[in-house]
């Protein structure tokens, strides 16, 4: 009877609690317009952690977080703790953060080297994936130095070798890995990726390195016929250092800077985009730039052959008057060709009917950053040859 009376009680009160549920709100609900706001912050339904935990806003958090990292726990408990922090971190793709978890446990410095292996492949899959490869390669090394035949190590080994196009290493990461796990898929398309890439490598090696010796020849060959022209390419030389005893030095600074044939001599690529070339036929063309002073203008002829006269490429240019000559003067009878010779402040008339060669083979004559240039006037302009010409003598070839 006694029984029958506590649960005839315990029906009584649920029923009364439950009449009172369905008219009166209860006090402790969560909010009927931000509720999934409320029911993030508690920890066990959080769905990402905060970046920083503050223990004014989530002080059950910060009650977790200071019970986890307990320093009076065991060394390998804590070291436990921080990998699962960082595993945490690792699923939610911050590996940045993952990285700081597991280099924390590791510096526990815990007895567990199952542990430590652990920790350390963990972190070298998080800098695996952050783009530290050498970082990611270092650990998996550490961790086969303590575990030689943890597989993942070696599968992380590998992979950064291969990324790091060390092809030669990611054989020996690969063959050490398979003479302990002879059947693992992974080591194996791992090993045939790297085979590959060794192969592809030596042979893009090999033809780079003959390539290079054709070039070589080539350049070779342009100096030799630069050289045979008597041609003399100019080069700025950098300035003695002071307090050398070297007399040769000091005479070859002080006395010219016209550089021995050398292929720096050669460096037009970089001023006109474009280079002195010795054809099939054993002629030479190079590249030529006409400047204009008067108007501040220039033009540039890409390929002049050597045997080729300049009123060629000047009746061709000026066969249609430029815009910026308003006067139209530039006509190819009225234009006058020099080259200068800075060194004397000479200017050197240059006729028409000339060929290019010709030019270049004058003892004055030096070509620049592999691009010879020359100055053109024009007879009408009385008032800018005197300022042009003021302070430096002309001369004819």
């Amino acid at each position: 009877m006694a029984s029958t009376a506590v649960h005839s009680d315990s029906d009584d009160g649920m029923d009364d609690f439950m009449d009172k549920f369905k008219t009166q709100r209860y006090r402790n609900a969560l909010s009927e317009n931000n509720w999934e706001e409320e029911f993030d912050k508690i920890p066990m339904f959080m769905k990402k952690a905060p970046e920083e935990i503050d223990p004014q806003k989530h002080p059950e958090l910060a009650c977790i977080q200071s019970i986890l990292h307990d320093e009076d726990r065991p060394p390998e408990e804590q070291a436990r703790v921080l990998k699962d922090e960082g595993n945490a971190f690792f699923k939610e793709k911050n590996y940045q953060k993952a990285v700081v978890s597991y280099s924390a446990g590791l510096k526990k410095k815990c007895g567990d080297q199952e542990l430590n292996v652990v920790l350390l492949t963990n972190r070298a899959a998080a800098h695996y994936y952050l783009g530290n490869i050498r970082s990611a390669l270092n650990d998996a090394a550490a961790a086969t130095r303590i575990k030689p035949d943890h597989l993942k190590a070696l599968i992380r080994g590998a992979q950064c070798c291969i990324d790091l196009r060390r092809f030669p290493e990611a054989l020996e990461w690969c063959d050490q890995g398979l003479r302990l796990h002879s059947t693992d898929t992974k080591l194996r398309e791992l090993r045939a990726s790297a085979d590959k890439h060794k192969r592809a490598a030596e042979r893009d090696a090999r033809k780079a390195k003959v390539k290079e010796k054709k070039m070589l020849g080539e350049k070779e060959a342009l100096l030799a016929a630069i050289n045979d022209r008597g041609i003399k390419l100019y080069q700025s030389v950098k300035p003695p250092q002071h307090g050398s005893d070297s007399e040769e030095e000091e005479e070859e600074s002080s006395s010219t800077r016209i550089a021995q044939l050398s292929l720096d001599g050669l460096s037009s690529k970089e001023l006109t985009g474009a280079q002195v070339v010795l054809d099939q036929q054993g002629s030479l063309h190079w590249p030529v730039l006409l400047l204009y002073p008067e108007h501040q203008q220039s033009d540039f002829i890409s390929a002049f052959h050597e045997h080729s006269c300049f009123v060629d490429h000047l009746t061709h240019m000026f066969e249609e008057l430029p815009p910026w000559d308003t006067d139209r003067k530039y006509l190819p009878r009225n234009l006058q060709l020099y080259f200068e010779d800075e060194g004397k402040e000479t200017l050197y008339q240059i006729h028409p009917e000339t060929s290019l060669l010709e030019v270049l083979q004058h003892k004055r004559f030096f070509v620049k950053a592999g691009t010879p240039s020359f100055i053109v006037l024009v007879r009408g302009s009385l008032s800018f040859w005197k300022q042009y010409l003021s302070g430096k003598k002309t001369e004819k070839l």
